[in-house]
């Protein structure tokens, strides 16, 4: 395929990222505002912020916490640091901890996997710590890890303390880090994310349920995690799906658990209604191809580092127009991943997005006389170009 005929058909199915602020909604209702101190409501697939309100802003997050101390523990699951079936030796100080509980027994062993579900479904205070002993030796080094994860996920903020969200000034996130880290549990290990859909856990003779409402209320909700303190007030962050579409929301600061999960409720309810998120090419998708100077080949293929994704208000995706421009004089040597052109998609010829074309493969230098007559006619093509 070659440039033009990709520029056409790129104006049809433009698959970018785009802001829904980007764009002049006519007939939009506006989003709902919420009985709750933050909240965000975000497209899973690409990431964009449809609805929020004091996103950023740092507050307790209870325990929400809990979705980085079961995020670590997959994260060292699928690295082969722990395993599931690996026995726990609970402590004292675990079984000690305070708050919810998953009634673990001090001297007894539990495994990682059962406690992964005390985390999620119960909210075990008790299950949290002796998973993160396990995991870093102590609280103190399980907190440094959790922090080390959130610089790599680019949750600005948020700082942690300890893996349960007991009460601690320097203990905090936001509703949109939230977002971010639920989207990353979502996507990055499906197989662990189906606990959080279950609805009860069955342990130590005591069967205690979800406490996330929406389980019940709605068969499109499969997650994440409930969260309460006194300073906090009552917090959750859900997911749901509907025809192919999913929406994380997150709500910080509401004033019972009925209240979260009904201003939850409308959130999700907002975003399935007036919003679609449609993904057109797969990452690494040959797109194009473009000339090559100097090369062991004439062409190199060139596609996108990101799935092409995009989220925007319905109807929309009909007013928007693309381009795509390669880099002038591509010569020898590519490195796979180079930067050798850029999409850019126009809303009322304003340029609402761009993205980087990369190289899909490497190309080579050229032997001695393909590169002698490369240099030959980039001369001439320089003195009347």
């Amino acid at each position: 395929m070659n440039i033009t005929t990709f520029a056409k058909r790129l104006c049809l199915l433009v698959p970018l990222l785009l802001s829904p602020a980007a764009f002049a909604v006519e007939m939009m209702p506006s989003p709902p505002q919420l009985a709750a101190k933050a909240y965000v409501l975000m497209d899973a697939s690409s990431g964009n912020v449809l609805v929020e309100n004091n996103g950023d802003q740092r507050l307790p997050p209870a325990s929400l916490t809990k979705l980085m101390t079961a995020y670590i523990a997959t994260l060292e699951i699928r690295r082969g640091q722990i395993g599931e079936n690996d026995p726990v030796t609970v402590s004292e100080n675990a079984w000690r901890t305070g708050g919810s509980r998953m009634f673990i027994k001090v001297g007894s062993q539990v495994t990682v996997s059962d406690l992964l579900h005390g985390i999620i479904i119960q909210s075990g205070n008790d299950a949290s710590v002796a998973l993160s002993e396990h995991i870093a030796g102590s609280e103190d080094a399980f907190a440094d890890m959790m922090n080390k994860t959130v610089a790599d996920l680019g949750m600005t903020n948020s700082h942690f303390m300890n893996p349960t969200g007991l009460p601690n000034p320097e203990h905090y996130s936001s509703a949109h880090d939230m977002a971010v880290l639920a989207r990353a549990i979502i996507h990055e290990d499906p197989a662990h994310y189906a606990i959080y859909s279950q609805k009860e856990f069955f342990w130590n003779g005591i069967k205690q349920p979800n406490r996330n409402l929406l389980l019940w209320r709605d068969k499109t909700v499969d997650g994440l995690k409930t969260g309460h303190t006194d300073e906090a007030g009552y917090c959750m962050v859900s997911s749901a799906v509907r025809d192919g579409m999913r929406l994380i929301a997150v709500v910080f600061g509401t004033n019972s658990e009925v209240a979260r999960a009904s201003e939850t409720q409308k959130l999700l309810t907002y975003g399935f209604r007036f919003f679609e998120t449609q993904t057109f090419y797969q990452k690494g998708a040959e797109l194009a191809q473009a000339p090559v100077w100097k090369g062991s080949t004439n062409q190199v293929k060139a596609g996108l580092a990101e799935d092409l994704t995009m989220t925007l208000p319905k109807g929309q995706l009909k007013k928007l127009a693309a381009s795509m421009t390669m880099n002038p004089q591509l010569v020898a040597p590519i490195a796979k991943g180079d930067v050798i052109g850029k999409v850019e998609v126009k809303l009322d010829d304003k340029v609402v997005h761009s993205a980087d074309l990369i190289a899909l493969d490497a190309v080579e230098e050229g032997g001695i006389f393909r590169r002698m007559w490369d240099s030959i006619r980039l001369f001439f093509y320089g003195l009347f170009n």
